[in-house]
Order: C-alpha cells, then structure tokens, then sequence
C-alpha cells in the first residue's frame, strides 16, 4: 500500500514548506491505522530534507514517481522510499532507496570470529546505536536488496508490465571510514554490488545512480502499478525452487509421506478454489519425514500459484533450510519471505496466505511478542486467520519447554472458532535412526516414559548406540564419525551456563575433568550445517527439527538413575535455561501439576537430542549410574548390579 505518493514536483514542495511530516503522519493513519511517535516523525524531516536535495537535479525528472512509506504486502514492513519512472529503453522502472539516519558503525566481535572460522558464510550484519545503545541490525544495503527482492518475486505486475526494480541504501550522516570500514568489508561485496550503499559524502553518486535507471517521468504510473499488483509467487521463484526438489534424494517421499503430501496438496486447493476455512493436522513421531513432506507441500503449492510460508518458532529449521538453498539456485535471491517465525502474523490481516505449512506446531507459544509494546493473543489462532488453509505438523512428546504450547486439543479449538474444516492424517514410518521404530520404543522406555515397551534392549536392533565412560572419548568418536560428510555434531543437556554468550568471555562452558567445551556461538545461527560447530556443543534449541548422520549426547545431572528407575532432577539446570521458566516456582512449592510438567520437559528433552542420529547416537552420563542402566539395555552390555555400580560410584 502506498502511504505517500506524489511526484517529484509535489515531494519537493512538501519538503520546502515544512509540510512532509504532518502529510506522511496523517496518511499513516488513515491508510495503515497506525500512530507514530515523536523519534520516527523526527527521522522523516531528518531524512526526507536530505533527499529534497538529491532531487534538486535538474535531470532527474520533475514528473519522476515518489513514493514514502510503501507498506509491503503480507510482512509488517515498509520501504522508506521509492522513486519511479522510465528508463532510457522507455521501460517502467523504480528505485528503492533505503534511508539511515546513523552516524557511527561497529564490526560486530562474533562475527568476525564467524569469519575465521566460515568464510564462505553469508555475513550481513553490522552493528550501530540504535535507540540509546548498540544493536544488532542487518547490513542497510541487504535491507534495502531483501525488499526489492521480495517485490520482485511476489508482485505479479513487476513480471508482466514488466518493471525493473533497483535498490541502494543512503546513510546521509555517515562518513565512510578509510581503510577498514565495517559497512565495506570484502564479505559484503556482492551485496554492495547488487545494492550500493551511499554515505554523506556521495550524494552526487546517489543522484547519478537514480538518474541511471530514471530518465523520463512516469507520472506514478509505476508506483500504481507496484501498488496494484496481484500478490503470488512469480514464475523464477516457482522454478528455481522446483529445481531444488529435482533429483535431489533428500526431498523424495515415501509411502504414506506420499499420501499425506496429497491430501494436503487436495486439501490446500479447496481452499485456494472456494476461499473456505481448512486446518489439517498432522501427527508423527522423530523421523518420520515431517519436514521433508512440509517443504514439498511448499514448493508444489508456490509452484501453483499460492502465497505459502514455512513457519516454526524455532529459527534453526528455517536458517538451515535457507542456507542449503542458498548454496544451490537461491544464491542470488532473498528467501527469507519463505522462511517465516511463528511470531510473525500478529499483525496479519485475515487470508493474507493462500496456505501456511508449521512444522514443530507443538513448539508454538501462547502469546508472540515483538518488541516489549507488540504482544499477540494466541499463535494458533493468529496462523489460522493469517491463511486460507492452516497445515500443523505435530509431535507432542517434543515439547521440551514450558512454553511450548502446541497441542491437538488447542488447534481443533481453534479451527472450531474459525468454523473451519478439519481433516487430519499420519506419518508413522521412521527414516531417521536407521530406520528403526524399535530404538524409539527402546528410547521411550528406558528414559521413562512407557511403562511397558516391545524393546527392553537393543538386541536385534541395527543402530549404533554406545555408551560411553569419557567425555573426551565421546568428543574423538564424534569428530571421527564427522570426517566424511560433516554431519555428525556434539549435543547437550541444558545443565552448564553459557558463560561464552558474551562475547568478551572466553571460559569454556561445558567442563567435566579435562574435557573442556563451549556452547555454540550465538552469531552462527547454522549449527547443524557450520563447518567448525563440531567444535562446539549444541542444545535442544539449535537441533530440534533437524538430523544428523551421528549425534553424540552429554547427558547432565538433571537425568540421573535412583532406587531402581531414571529420575529428574530440575535443580541442576543451569540458571540461564529459561526452557522450565514459569514452572521451577511452582515445584518447588510442591505443585503436583508443575513436578509432572518439568518432569516430562526434562525426559522429552533428551528423547529429542537421542533421536537425531540417523545412523548412531553415542552418549556420555554425568550420572554414572545412569550410564551403567543403560548399558544394561544394549546389546553386547552383560547386565551387572545396578545397585553395587551406583555405590562404587
């Protein structure tokens, strides 16, 4: 939606006569029902007074578009400005230009490190003062490519008029640093190419840039063309996620993850053909494909036509799957719209999606929060709303926080309220742990949480499960079984405090005798697929929904075996773990409800971490009596007293 919109004629006379502010202000609230504060009227006058003088250019024409405050569809975000018109081959044609007020910018510390370790990584952060201290935002000219990007793929008139987009950022109140300037590093030169950044002392370069590709006036005609646009997916963003899929193994479905892909597929269409209200559900246990049946059901549906979005709270998921396709035919494209945080339709209007897949729905919260002032009512229901069809992919022995909020119960509620049609399906078939559903019985009963099992051992069971009495063994083990492909990663119990979150503490955090680790880096936001996280020791929250070839589990004292069976133990999570938080008070007040919550949190903690291993899974105890049960349940372990190990020990 285009707030303000005028020419270049009309936005200099607005400028000249103090008039922009109240003008943008009170379309702001008419068109998008927004109020702004004192700070962001403020930053208009600050910035728009700068661009008043880029256009002062005789040669950029005075019937040339302007708009400010372009709010793109389906995201809650706006582009500061955009000028449009024609360029010299008589085609539509329009400049974003992203607009900063900063004066001052710092490399950040891990991202540097991040460099060292990864420098083919795809680094686009910066940081500056922002709101009384230093935040970390993304590089000014990716913001500005990232929108132009997002237009280019989902606005249908941009493809058929056709209108070529440019971006570019301008901080009129910086002064590029000579010659190590953080905005300019050699990791962002292919971003600088595709969107360059003009600082203060470049506005003749900025006006010479927008000349480039605005020769003769359009009379807005561009800019309501932009705004008029139908929104879907455009053809290159179909095929080059179509060509992902092509021969790739990973993707290929599997009898009735073939099924159930088909039944969404038919499901989603109804929905797409009579505009009606659907929510399917989707049940499976660890491995069974949930994941890969959700990002085929993406791409056949964008390759139909549908606004779609892969939605978890978990951000390791989506940055995984953006950084396996950015390394094939997504490198030049922004795909974060694909990619989207369950936090993100708080503001969404109803239907805005055609259909909206969420994996790990069990992991969904109560309430999203932007910010400390945006807060939402209930994630299930802001989805539903968002999108035509609602598609939940759901394991609820994986809730492993007491956040986690995601139930059958809640989402049948809550397509009852919408008076939507419901229709659900299974995925019971396990492809990860070598294919065994065995060793997740096993699993099930030795943490717990059966009382019976058809698996008291592993006997007969073909997948490489050892225990293992040195923590440092476990760590060789691990970075051995990585050598070949990188996928084998070091996983933990959240039971250590994560000293290494700053930046300036460089403490191992993970110590027991000589073995000495650090959680992974908070700056790497790819643990699953790092070259070098297999030097560091990931937790529930960077690995849920992902898998490894080998996984190599430390589990901490809040697992122990006594009097005969494995027990829970809340007090020794470390302080920083906010997994528990709104229960430890509780139980220690002797609330029988919130003991039976943590409890279960605790053991389907380590259910997940113990079911990431496709081929293997190693652990290390802390609680040797543990480590001597369970070596009691593998086979090739002669079963000994668990009672006289427990006393030795």
């Amino acid at each position: 939606m285009l707030v303000y919109a005028g020419d270049k004629q009309q936005f200099l006379q607005d400028v000249r006569t103090n008039a922009i502010d109240r003008k943008i202000e009170q379309l702001m609230a008419l068109k998008l029902h927004k109020r702004v504060g004192t700070s962001e009227k403020q930053s208009w006058i600050n910035s728009l007074t700068q661009m008043h003088s880029i256009l002062l250019d005789s040669e950029i024409p005075g019937d040339a578009g302007v708009a400010i405050e372009f709010a793109i569809p389906n995201t809650s975000k706006r582009v500061d400005f955009i000028i449009s018109g024609l360029d010299g081959s008589g085609r539509h044609s329009a400049v974003i230009v992203e607009l900063k007020q900063w004066s001052e910018v710092f490399p950040l510390d891990s991202v540097d490190q991040l460099l060292l370790a990864e420098p083919e990584s795809e680094i686009r952060q910066v940081e500056t003062y922002l709101g009384g201290g230093k935040h970390k935002v993304v590089h000014p000219s990716y913001q500005a490519w990232s929108y132009r990007a997002f237009i280019t793929d989902y606005n249908s008139n941009v493809e058929e008029i056709p209108i070529a987009l440019q971006s570019c950022a301008y901080l009129h109140n910086y002064y590029r640093k000579d010659p190590d300037d953080p905005l300019f590093m050699p990791y962002f030169k292919d971003l600088l190419e595709e969107s360059p950044l003009f600082c203060r002392s470049d506005a003749q370069k900025l006006s010479s840039f927008i000349k480039r590709y605005i020769r003769t006036g359009d009379a807005k005609q561009t800019l309501y063309y932009i705004e008029g646009g139908k929104i879907r997916p455009s053809k290159s963003l179909q095929d080059a996620l179509a060509s992902m899929l092509k021969g790739n193994q990973e993707f290929v479905l599997i009898d009735e993850q073939k099924i159930v892909y088909e039944q969404m597929l038919a499901f989603s269409r109804k929905s797409a053909h009579d505009g009606g209200k659907r929510v399917f559900l989707v049940q499976g246990g660890p491995g069974t494909g949930k994941t890969v049946v959700a990002v085929n059901t993406l791409v056949r549906l964008i390759a139909e036509g549908q606004v779609c979005a892969y939605v978890t709270k978990n951000s390791a998921p989506r940055n995984v799957f953006e950084a396996k396709l950015k390394a094939g035919s997504f490198k030049r494209r922004n795909i974060s719209s694909l990619f989207k945080s369950s936090s993100s339709f708080i503001n969404a209007g109803a239907d805005d999606f055609g259909t909206l897949i969420v994996d790990e729905a069990h992991r969904l919260n109560r309430r999203s929060q932007q910010g400390p002032k945006v807060a939402g009512e209930d994630q299930i229901k802001e989805i539903i709303n968002a999108a035509n069809c609602s598609i939940f992919f759901l394991d609820e022995d994986q809730r492993v926080t007491a956040q986690d909020y995601g139930t059958r119960e809640r989402i049948l509620f809550w397509a009852k309220q919408f008076g939507a049609e419901v229709e659900e399906g299974r995925l019971a078939s396990q492809f990860r742990c070598n294919g065994s559903d065995g060793y997740l019985s096993w699993l099930d009963g030795v943490l717990g949480m059966q009382s019976e099992t058809a698996n008291p051992t592993l006997d007969g069971i073909p997948y490489d499960f050892q225990v293992i009495d040195d923590p440092l063994e476990l760590k060789r083990l691990i970075e051995e079984k990585n050598q070949p492909d990188n996928k084998a990663r070091l996983v933990a119990g959240y039971c250590w405090e994560w000293k290494s979150k700053k930046a300036s503490n460089t403490d191992a955090d993970i110590v027991i005798g000589d073995f000495a680790m650090r959680w992974n880096l908070s700056s790497d936001p790819v643990f699953a697929i790092s070259k070098h996280s297999i030097e560091q020791v990931g937790c529930i929250h960077t690995t849920q929904g992902l898998e490894f070839s080998y996984v190599g589990v430390i589990i901490g004292a809040d697992l122990r075996f006594e009097a005969g069976k494995v027990v829970t133990d809340y007090h020794r999570r470390a302080k920083t773990d906010k997994s528990l938080h709104g229960l430890v008070g509780k139980a220690k007040k002797g609330d029988r409800q919130a003991i039976d919550a943590v409890d279960t949190l605790i053991r389907n903690t380590y259910r997940t971490l113990m079911s990431r291993g496709l081929q293997g899974c190693y652990v290390y105890c802390v609680d040797k009596a543990l480590a001597q049960f369970l070596k009691t349940r593998v086979k090739g372990y002669q079963a000994e007293s668990l009672d006289s190990e427990a006393a030795e020990s």
